[in-house]
């Protein structure tokens, strides 16, 4: 969002400000360094340490209680949606985070709120111009909800064009094929086998499949 994903794979945001070098705080700058408050509830991107969004979010969460903040700090949401992962030609579902190392603050901004959330363990910066967060459009917030509120959870695709596999049902089961195709919306793969001498296209599901 501005764009956040792109092409299936998340894109990270490019415009995180850089408030937190040399450990200078937003209040210190002047002109346009200087945090412009803002008097509307919205919703921010935070940037954290990859792997550590739920630490964070608890972190902050414990921060709004004990500085008395949720007046101005109303929710924090860590990105994520449901896949289905296949593993040894099982399905599981698993919690995929959207957008690794982002967190969503909705908000009021001001030089305490900034402070509350800017200064959590685990937290780098706010994505936004210089030392001004930028907050994201409705639409955009409409789009990560929905996504991660969908019914059809995404299929995690593990498999790669030219890749060796074995199948496993089947009347080809035990041949060792070379993956030729993938079509992750229909969790269909198509493995090249070879046959009485001649290379046969197989359409398989996902599940009927496993690497060597």
């Amino acid at each position: 969002m501005r764009e956040l994903e792109a092409a299936g794979t998340p894109e990270m945001p490019t415009r995180e400000t850089k408030e937190g070098e040399g450990g200078a705080a937003a209040s210190e700058g002047e002109g346009e360094d200087r945090l412009v408050a803002s008097t509307e509830r919205a919703w921010y991107i935070v940037h954290c340490y990859a792997g550590s969004e739920h630490k964070v979010k608890h972190s902050l969460e414990q921060r709004i209680a004990s500085l008395g903040m949720q007046h101005k700090i109303f929710n924090i949401v860590v990105p994520e949606e449901e896949e289905i992962e296949i593993r040894e030609g099982k399905k599981r579902p698993v919690r995929r985070r959207i957008y690794p190392g982002y967190i969503l603050v909705e908000m009021i901004m001001d030089e305490d709120s900034w402070a509350v959330v800017r200064f959590t363990p685990g937290v780098t910066g706010f994505v936004g111009m210089g030392n001004q967060p930028t907050p994201l459009r409705p639409e955009e917030v409409q789009a990560i909800f929905k996504r991660m509120e969908s019914k059809a959870p995404r299929i995690r695709v593990t498999f790669k064009p030219g890749q060796k596999v074995r199948i496993t049902e089947g009347p080809f089961a035990d041949f060792v094929g070379i993956v030729d195709e993938i079509d992750p919306d229909k969790a269909k793969i198509r493995v090249l086998v070879s046959f009485f001498g001649r290379e046969t296209p197989v359409e398989l599901d996902f599940t009927q499949v496993e690497k060597i």
